[in-house]
């Protein structure tokens, strides 16, 4: 193991937190001191300095996501850290004492970023810039990169316009902000009066939300008169249905989320006779069809980009031991910002 430049020993072992149960009781996830782990080659071990809790989070800690890992299992899916040791191989050695945006969200990491320290593949490790600090660092890969990734397949499509549902999210602020650098228009969907208001108030011009009697017409209008063939959604069951039914022919529905917990259920009439497609969108995935020089060319952008279009609110920051006040702060303040564990 090449160890951090100035030498210094590392701790057998390192406080993390630990999910027991996947039934997302806040008693099934606690601190607990837990054996240093030790990288492999073309690893390398992080030092943890920021950890955000997204929704992808929650819906790992409930057993909702799209894998499990062997229990007890440590959650979180994207950090900030300084790398400390390397395993072995080029790459893993040019990164030591490096600072970096980190992930586990892979199956085959075993552990996760809610942690002191993480082992993980040196090839999902992005240098940070110099004038990225560790908060920011710290949510760049999970929010600012799907951004990315979603506005990039309207980029691509050459849409003129998008639909987006969870709009006064982090996440969804950001697609605003980077589909109005593109010039591309978007329609953006809440459920909540205060989250209308919130994006008036923040210079969006498009907000349904989709509570309202007369949601559905004033959607179907937009869409046909925006020219929304593309949509982005996270929310899923219902909603996607009536997205769909009313865009205009041979649009794409993209889902990434799910946090209605609810099955898709869309009209066959759509799929064959308007010629409608529906497909899924995990980041993971997208990422995998770069190549590395690419992966590198879209985070250089993306690190531009975080102090503006992709900047990220912090609404609280806590320790490790004050998980559960900061998980129930993020589920009942979505809209407020990210809160980041500080281990």
């Amino acid at each position: 193991m090449y160890p951090v430049k100035d030498c210094q020993m590392l701790p057998n072992t390192m406080r993390a937190l630990v999910l027991r149960d996947y039934d997302g009781k806040p008693e099934n996830i606690g601190v607990a001191e837990m054996p240093m782990p030790r990288p492999g080659a073309g690893e390398v071990l992080v030092r943890i300095a920021a950890s955000p809790v997204n929704p992808s989070d929650l819906m790992f800690i409930r057993g909702l996501y799209g894998f499990k890992k062997a229990l007890p299992a440590i959650p979180g899916f994207e950090a900030s850290g300084t790398v400390v040791a390397a395993g072995g191989g080029l790459m893993a050695r040019l990164l030591v004492g490096r600072r970096v945006a980190c992930a586990a969200a892979d199956p085959g990491i075993a552990g996760g970023t809610w942690a002191q320290y993480l082992v993980t593949g040196a090839s999902r490790c992005i240098p940070l810039h110099k004038d990225v600090d560790m908060e920011q660092g710290a949510t760049l890969l999970v929010n600012p990169l799907t951004a990315w990734g979603l506005v990039e397949q309207a980029r691509r499509g050459a849409h003129r316009a998008v639909v987006q549902t969870a709009a006064a999210s982090a996440l969804g602020r950001m697609i605003v902000r980077l589909a109005r650098r593109f010039s591309i228009a978007t329609i953006n969907i809440v459920r909540r009066p205060e989250q209308v208001e919130l994006l008036h108030k923040s210079g969006v011009e498009h907000v349904l939300n989709m509570n309202d009697a007369t949601f559905d017409a004033e959607l179907r209008d937009l869409c046909h008169s925006l020219g929304a063939t593309i949509s982005f959604d996270a929310v899923a069951g219902k909603l996607s249905a009536r997205i769909i039914r009313a865009q205009p022919e041979r649009s794409r529905l993209l889902i990434y989320g799910g946090l209605s917990q609810e099955p898709v259920r869309i009209e066959p009439g759509s799929l064959i006779f308007e010629r409608k497609r529906v497909e899924g969108f995990w980041l993971s995935s997208w990422l995998r069809t770069k190549n590395a020089l690419s992966r590198l060319r879209i985070a250089g952008k993306v690190q531009k980009l975080l102090a503006t279009d992709l900047r990220t609110d912090i609404q609280a920051r806590l320790p490790l031991e004050e998980a559960a006040r900061g998980l129930e702060q993020y589920v009942t303040h979505m809209t407020s910002g990210k809160v980041l564990f500080l281990p």
